[in-house]
């Protein structure tokens, strides 16, 4: 169903993409703002990896270092059918895990010293079994061709803004500025809500992959509950700006902005979960 789900909803972006570009000048305004838009996320998609890892000063560790910790993700692995991962330890008490890289072959998963210290063996299987499903899923792939889409859509819409000031698109009297400038601001909102959506849709199949690979629901569902309590506890030291990255908000959004969150409600995701072991998955 959410694969479903992040098909529309991408398939909606690309719709908004040609909408607001035939608006500006049909396939050659489309085009423009998607190359740039694509240069612009080109480095982050090959060096991703290099980029999330360094930011949080992850160390890579060995099974000889960490054995009990590569065993899991050996058996994750084998269960996924993917290849071993290069693994990381983020020396941070906030307990939390991302997964990176652009696809199988070269991904990276990075669990925090806190996780490691706060969860039982059965909950750093359900959490390394859902950053593992981002890994199988390529959710990375997926992730830029949003990003890419969705900038093209913002730099799209910020030369309608200009066009608009100074005088309309073509001079049509169709081209009223105020229309246009609605369009602008209304158009990458949209994309923005999509997006969000999308990454939301993502974390509910890693958490299914999580529920399967680790071979009971609860033990992911279990590690949610904790990562949240602790994470509202303990601050994380990092940007807001990677927060899609990790397996729970570390800069938990309250209130109102939780609409604008990467994140599903972590209430929402352990009661999913749950219905998977009512159903006897």
């Amino acid at each position: 169903m959410n694969t479903v789900k992040t098909v529309f909803l991408l398939t909606l972006l690309a719709g908004l993409l040609m909408f607001i570009g035939g608006m500006l000048g049909g396939r050659a305004g489309i085009m423009v703002a998607f190359i740039f838009s694509l240069i612009m996320n080109f480095f982050s998609y090959f060096f991703s990896d290099k980029i999330a890892l360094t930011m949080y000063r992850a160390k890579p560790v060995t099974e000889g270092e960490a054995p009990e910790l590569y065993a899991i993700v050996k058996t994750l692995c084998e269960r996924a059918n993917i290849p071993m991962p290069r693994i990381y330890i983020i020396p941070q008490a906030a307990p939390n895990a991302f997964a990176t890289g652009r696809n199988p072959k070269h991904a990276a998963v990075a669990i925090t010293q806190g996780a490691l210290e706060l969860l039982t063996r059965e909950e750093l299987m359900g959490v390394l079994g859902h950053e593992l499903g981002h890994v199988k899923h390529r959710d990375i792939l997926i992730s830029t061709i949003t990003a890419t889409i969705a900038g093209a859509i913002m730099f799209l819409a910020d030369m309608i803004k200009w066009a608009a000031i100074f005088g309309g698109l073509s001079g049509d009297d169709d081209d009223h500025p105020i229309i246009l400038i609605a369009m602008a601001i209304v158009a990458p909102f949209a994309a923005m809500l999509i997006q969000l959506a999308i990454s939301r849709a993502r974390e509910y199949e890693a958490d299914k992959a999580g529920a399967l690979y680790s071979g009971n629901p609860l033990y992911l569902a279990s590690a949610l509950e904790k990562l949240d309590a602790y994470a509202k506890q303990i601050p994380f030291k990092g940007s807001p700006a990677t927060e899609n990255l990790f397996i729970v908000n570390p800069f938990s959004a309250k209130g109102l902005t939780n609409l604008f969150s990467t994140h599903p409600p972590i209430e929402e995701r352990i009661k999913r979960l749950r219905k998977m072991t009512a159903n006897g998955v």
